[in-house]
């Protein structure tokens, strides 16, 4: 593989010492860009941009020649793991994505299939592979999964949901059927992430958007304990250098420590914990990632400065924080906005990483 030419993002995982706060941000490669639109036009549907390996690659590439990012991530979606586990993910237009076949049932649990990434998910591996090809090493790229109940969600509700009163009660009034269904699961997302780091994944993530929505009990039985399992059966070297793994509950400020006991290398923090507090919490056990909100964005290039400085200087000096929003960009956000952002952490953060 290709000599990687700037490895500050993965550094700043290990906490390692670098020369500025790293940045990229989730969702980066999205309907904000033009560039995006037309390509997804293009495409002409969202199904076909995920499932088609080039032009997954063009998309991931795209932020890259306008801002300069510390790391590319896999353009792909958290759902491809259950739709290969045969539900069958379709999107409307409007109303988001939705299941075919929703899981209901015992024996529906018992058969679903654990998919094997080089041929169900295939198209996933392949566009991997591309996209390290075309990146000839200048950035690491991130490879990623839905967390086991995120996905377990979707699986149970169909489709998106307000209240999870489908999935909540699964794990109410049936819990061993529960944790059939997220060991199965969980069984499909370590190969996936596996696979990934196979064709050329330089960190992984799991994005476990859902898990803030259980009561903390249920959050440790049924999110963190899969969460923990998959760490556990990752692969954490290739290409002779350390893989690193980030987990990032939204609105899990309060299990961070919890969550830093898994054996990831670093968290997620949304915007709704401070990060200055989130760092006296695991102390030296993990990075932090994270976490202005996506709604500065929206505001004046000087107020996006003024919220990006508040950030680093929460954090502080030395390494272990990789500059992020505290959640996915929106797609009505002004992509020079975007740029400002990018610019102005690489800035600013020089002070924060001088060598004494």
């Amino acid at each position: 593989m290709t000599e990687l030419k700037n490895d500050t993002f993965l550094r700043a995982l290990l906490r390692q010492p670098v020369d500025y706060t790293p940045i990229w941000i989730m969702r980066q490669a999205g309907r904000y860009l033009p560039e995006y639109r037309a390509t997804r036009e293009k495409a002409g549907d969202f199904m076909t941009l995920c499932t088609t390996p080039e032009l997954a690659c063009e998309v991931t590439l795209q932020p890259l020649e306008r801002f300069d990012l510390d790391a590319a991530i896999l353009f792909s979606d958290i759902l491809t793991v259950p739709d290969a586990m045969g539900l069958g993910l379709y999107f409307s237009e409007g109303e988001g994505p939705r299941f075919k076949t929703p899981v209901r049932t015992e024996k529906q649990i018992h058969d679903l299939i654990i998919p094997e990434p080089e041929d169900q998910l295939k198209y996933v591996m392949d566009a991997v592979r591309l996209i390290r090809r075309e990146l000839h090493g200048r950035v690491p790229l991130i490879g990623f999964a839905g967390s086991p109940w995120t996905l377990a969600t979707y699986m149970v509700e169909g489709s998106g949901s307000k209240t999870f009163s489908l999935s909540k009660t699964l794990l109410l009034q049936e819990p061993k059927l529960a944790h059939e269904l997220l060991g199965k699961i969980s069984t499909a997302v370590a190969a996936y992430l596996n696979a990934q780091v196979a064709a050329g994944a330089q960190a992984l993530m799991i994005f476990d958007t859902w898990g803030g929505n259980l009561s903390p009990h249920l959050y440790r039985e049924f999110s963190l304990r899969y969460m923990r399992e998959i760490v556990q059966q990752l692969k954490r070297e290739h290409e002779g250098r350390r893989v690193p793994v980030i987990l990032f509950t939204k609105g899990g400020g309060q299990y961070l420590s919890d969550m830093a006991d898994t054996g990831c290398d670093a968290l997620g923090l949304d915007w709704t914990f401070d990060i200055a507090q989130a760092r006296k919490q695991v102390g030296q056990r993990v990075a932090l990632q994270g976490n202005m909100d996506p709604s500065t964005l929206c505001a004046s290039p000087d107020v996006i400065r003024s919220e990006a400085a508040r950030v680093l200087q929460s954090f502080g000096s030395g390494s272990g924080h990789v500059f992020n929003l505290g959640h996915g960009i929106t797609p009505d956000i002004n992509p020079d906005h975007v740029k400002v952002l990018v610019d102005t952490v690489h800035q600013l953060s020089k002070p924060y990483h001088a060598k004494k």
